[in-house]
């Protein structure tokens, strides 16, 4: 593709043309040196989006309730309706390599509307969920105009945390009756939760699933703590530990049933409640920093890696392989030689 017609391309992308964009998308997720240059002449045009992650545990209904998001921002009961992207990461194929779930199927009913665009996307073998191509695609979506940009993961355990690297927004969803409340907190999933979804609000169970998630919410929260004293309860704030005046963020916990609509516009509006929040505090300023660190981190260690390979010739390493199988090398010791050049003996 020569300049003119690549420039022409970008042209278009940020006039909102959906095929240009399309096309811009596929070649990021090939990691190609078009999508690459494309993304570095995009990057300027970028920042305006506010990137709402959605995660949880597989079956909580993560899905539904994106959709429903999606649904509403674009047909607000007040005020102008806002242009929504998604970006749906599913687990890949172990034969194709492409996205299994398919979440386009799931939200057919946003088809046709020239203010939506969802992109499945494959998680290819990525720790957290997350496909190492997203933060790209978000930020092509992000030029292109997106005023909301739904990043909804596969829900694939532990490392789920990886979305709010990337999201300014997070919300966790969980729901009653699915016996992960101690999983929830083993992963620290609750930790990351701007907002606290409790979907399927219309199960059985589910009294008992808030009390305990506002409980590990009243344990995880970094300035609040309960006593008991003499039976009774107190609550003491202790002091934000970097500056006293800060204000903090309290994850609200809404109830939701994702598959009526029920609780989404009150979603909606915690949503909107946090970005203001981040935005009078300073800390949207501190998060998109730190998002952009975590990109460039990212982008860094595979550079590194690429750049290695190149200068590493494969029969060396697979006799550095053979060595720490034969324990006669530790992984450690390996490492040390392949980067100081020491052939193995």
């Amino acid at each position: 593709m020569n300049l003119g017609t690549r420039r022409m391309d970008l042209k278009a992308i940020l006039s909102g043309d959906r095929l240009a964009l399309s096309r811009l998308l596929t070649q990021i997720e090939k990691d190609s040196e078009q999508g690459r240059q494309a993304l570095n002449e995009l990057f300027p045009h970028t920042g305006k989006a506010h990137l709402v992650g959605v995660t949880g545990a597989p079956g909580t209904g993560k899905s539904s309730l994106t959709n429903q998001l999606a649904k509403h921002y674009r047909n607000p009961p007040d005020g102008p309706a806002r242009s929504v992207a998604v970006v749906a990461v599913d687990p890949s194929s172990p034969f194709s390599g492409g996205a299994v779930l398919g979440d386009r199927i799931r939200m057919q009913d946003l088809a046709g509307d020239p203010g939506v665009f969802i992109r499945s996307m494959a998680t290819r073998g990525s720790l957290g969920g997350l496909a190492t191509a997203t933060a790209g695609l978000v930020q092509g979506l992000d030029a292109a105009g997106y005023e909301i940009i739904l990043i909804e993961t596969v829900g694939a355990g532990q490392a789920e945390v990886e979305v709010a690297k990337l999201a300014h927004t997070t919300i966790v969803v969980e729901a009653p009756g699915l016996g992960d409340d101690v999983q929830a907190i083993k992963a620290g999933i609750l930790e990351i939760a701007d907002i606290l979804v409790l979907n399927k609000a219309d199960r059985p169970g589910v009294e008992a699933a808030e009390r305990a998630l506002r409980g590990m919410l009243n344990l995880g929260h970094p300035i609040e703590r309960v006593f008991n004293h003499h039976g009774r309860r107190a609550e003491i704030e202790v002091p934000h530990e970097e500056s006293p005046t800060d204000k903090l963020w309290l994850p609200p916990l809404i109830r939701t049933v994702s598959t009526e609509g029920q609780g989404v516009p009150e979603l909606a509006q915690a949503i909107t409640e946090h970005r203001a929040f981040l935005e009078t505090s300073g800390e949207l300023q501190r998060r998109e920093r730190a998002r952009l660190e975590s990109e460039v981190h990212d982008l860094l260690q595979k550079a590194m890696m690429n750049r290695w390979r190149q200068d590493t010739s494969d029969e060396r390493y697979q006799r550095t392989l053979e060595q720490i199988a034969a324990r006669k090398l530790s992984p450690r010791q390996a490492v040390a030689q392949l980067l100081n050049g020491s052939a193995p003996q």
